[in-house]
């Protein structure tokens, strides 16, 4: 992964997964300010072919969608060698998920109601190095 610390003129490098085109619209609202969206996919298996092409510094993935989910993504982006930073962006704020996300090395965890006030923070602390989870329930 890049150090955006290092690369003072260059914004890190975001993909957004999630099979919803609202959804992705909004992450892209919240993070283009800081970030660079450097892709948007819709499946876990897009993911893939999409994290080993572009190489993003931070991906930000949702955990339920068709066929492959998030969390097998993930399993397989770490297994293919990823190295980006990984954010889940999810509906699901229960304890079990967030611990399935950190397993397959997930280091933020937002849930969908918190995207506006958490997403930016998660992707700033991911890129640090520091493990982010927004306040459940």
């Amino acid at each position: 992964m890049r150090s955006s610390t290092t690369l003072s003129d260059e914004r890190a490098r975001v993909l957004l997964v999630d099979d919803n085109d609202g959804m992705l619209a909004r992450a892209a609202s919240a993070l283009s300010p800081d970030y660079e969206i450097v892709g948007s996919v819709k499946s876990g298996q897009a993911a893939l072919k999409a994290a080993i092409a572009i190489q993003p510094d931070v991906i930000v993935m949702d955990i339920s969608m068709p066929g492959m989910n998030g969390l097998e993504a993930a399993a397989n982006l770490r297994a293919a060698g990823s190295t980006a930073a990984l954010v889940f962006l999810t509906v699901h704020d229960e304890e079990d998920f967030i611990t399935a996300a950190r397993a397959v090395g997930a280091i933020g965890y937002v849930v969908k109601p918190r995207l506006a006030s958490d997403l930016s923070v998660a992707v700033r602390e991911a890129l640090a190095g520091r493990p982010f989870v927004s306040p459940l329930r």
